[in-house]
């Protein structure tokens, strides 16, 4: 057993469930459970036979077999959307749960920072929304920020040795197994720490073993199917960055920017800005971030909130920002395009140190009085309730975006277009031809379109005649279907 001093605070367990809880149940009053799976959800589901429906969803390299190993124990045997999110859902709640928990131990001393901390990433819109759905950021975040934490008590003797290489392991596993990219920039400056940071290096095996077992549980599924479906990891690695429109030195933090209020996936992310009340939190975090370090380092070796000695080590907040940096790489410098969900590995880790300036900030505000107690507690109201409001708009969004899938569909009919038709075009045929029943030209190279699915584009030229048909109702204006005329 732990030495009791080093033993979670109770109060701060429970509040940490009651977050999760919270996380889990809170988006489906913004979110309709029955909102029709989105592009990369259906690529996913398309694993099984359930939600195949017969057709050869593409599986592109970029891809992990992650997503589908968290959708199976409901996908594997049922179609039913609703029942797949609220299994997501309470799926993520046990995520930030685990994700989270280790830093109990870690920041002992300094009461409420971990459920702030966890409440501060579940609060964010793009958090909220993908909580039901089908798709690997939150738990790559997760599984970074368990990684981390248990790091940390593996290091400075926090908790058994066993329960710690065992989260440490799972953590990294759980990150590489839905996104590898990601988790090697992850693991890079947690090997690096062991190496630079002096104390560290004496039983160093102990987390580089942890690591390296988690690191190739989670890669193994990959590299197998890179070399039976893609001719090998190179070969994967290279079809990946270009399907991914290369991979190269840029500096891509206005799209960043440019994608905190949406869209979902800002490709490309020419919009003038985001709002501020729904970006204000980004602009404070840095700051708050730099706080919570410098009142780390200032609290060592005094009285902690608890009453007890603040014994909290300073790399329990630097590590989590050198790593979340690491993860930032990928997103800030190499890709030209962005979406709010790419960072959140980063954001739940700087939710850390954020989280001992917010309660610092707290205790100063009682410290004043009524009237900055109430300031503080507006601010959060007013947070929240901006964040809310941003995931409910981006739900009635994609509920009508996705809808026009349908709106499709139903003109493919009336043109004579049935099931098992082969279609082309240039916008959102995978997810169309699934809606329709139908097969994606790319997968049948040698076979004539029966039709194609055009928005905003001219028909291509064909040795017959096209029938060029307006999609009527949809909620994105310029869709239009294309059909052969019978000779």
């Amino acid at each position: 057993m732990p030495p009791p001093h080093l033993t979670p605070p109770r109060r701060d367990h429970r509040a940490l469930l009651l977050v999760c809880a919270g996380f889990a149940v809170l988006p489906a009053l913004f979110v309709p459970l029955s909102l029709p799976l989105g592009w990369d959800e259906i690529v996913y589901a398309g694993r099984f036979p359930s939600y195949a429906q017969g057709l050869n969803v593409p599986f592109e390299a970029p891809r992990t077999r992650g997503v589908p190993a968290l959708m199976a124990p409901v996908a594997g045997w049922s179609d039913h959307v609703v029942l797949l999110r609220v299994w997501l859902s309470l799926l993520a709640g046990v995520a930030l749960y685990v994700g989270y928990v280790p830093w109990l131990r870690v920041l002992r001393a300094r009461p409420h920072v971990v459920p702030l901390a966890a409440a501060g990433y579940g609060s964010l819109w793009f958090t909220l929304f993908y909580v039901g759905s089908a798709m690997p950021n939150h738990y790559t975040a997760m599984g970074a920020t368990a990684a981390v934490g248990w790091f940390l008590c593996l290091r400075e003797g926090h908790g058994t040795f066993l329960r710690a290489s065992a989260g440490l392991a799972f953590g990294l596993g759980l990150a590489t197994l839905t996104r590898p990219n990601d988790a090697a920039w992850i693991v890079a400056p947690l090997l690096l720490a062991v190496v630079a940071h002096r104390p560290w290096r004496a039983g160093a095996a102990r987390p580089l073993v942890a690591m390296a077992v988690g690191a190739l549980a989670g890669l193994v599924p990959w590299v197998v199917e890179s070399e039976l479906r893609f001719g090998g990891v190179r070969e994967r690695l290279a079809l990946a960055a270009e399907q991914q429109g290369g991979l190269r030195p840029r500096f891509n933090l206005p799209a960043v920017i440019n994608a905190l209020d949406g869209p979902l996936l800002c490709r490309p992310c020419t919009a003038a800005g985001p709002s501020l009340p729904t970006a204000l939190w980004w602009y404070a975090l840095p700051v708050l971030v730099v706080v919570g370090v410098w009142l780390v380092r200032r609290g060592r070796g005094r009285t902690g909130m608890d009453g007890g000695p603040d014994d909290v080590p300073v790399a329990a907040v630097v590590l989590p920002v050198v790593v979340a940096g690491s993860a930032s790489v990928t997103y800030l410098f190499l890709l030209d395009y962005s979406a709010a969900r790419f960072l959140l590995p980063a954001y739940a880790l700087l939710a850390l140190p954020a989280a001992v300036a917010v309660r610092a900030l707290w205790g100063a505000a009682r410290g004043r009085g009524r009237i900055a107690v109430g300031i503080l507690t507006l601010a959060a109201i007013g947070h929240l309730g901006v964040q809310l409001a941003a995931t409910h708009a981006h739900a009635g969004i994609q509920a009508e975006a996705r809808g026009d899938w349908h709106r499709i569909t139903a003109a493919l009919r009336a043109a004579g277009v049935g099931r098992g038709c082969v279609l082309d075009g240039n916008s959102m045929v995978i997810p169309v031809a699934y809606t329709a029943g139908c097969a994606p030209a790319i997968q049948h190279p040698d076979s004539p379109p029966d039709a194609w699915v055009l928005r905003n584009a001219e028909p291509p030229r064909t040795p017959g005649e096209l029938r060029v048909i307006p999609v009527r109702g949809t909620y994105n204006a310029g869709w239009r279907i294309a059909v052969p005329q019978p000779r």
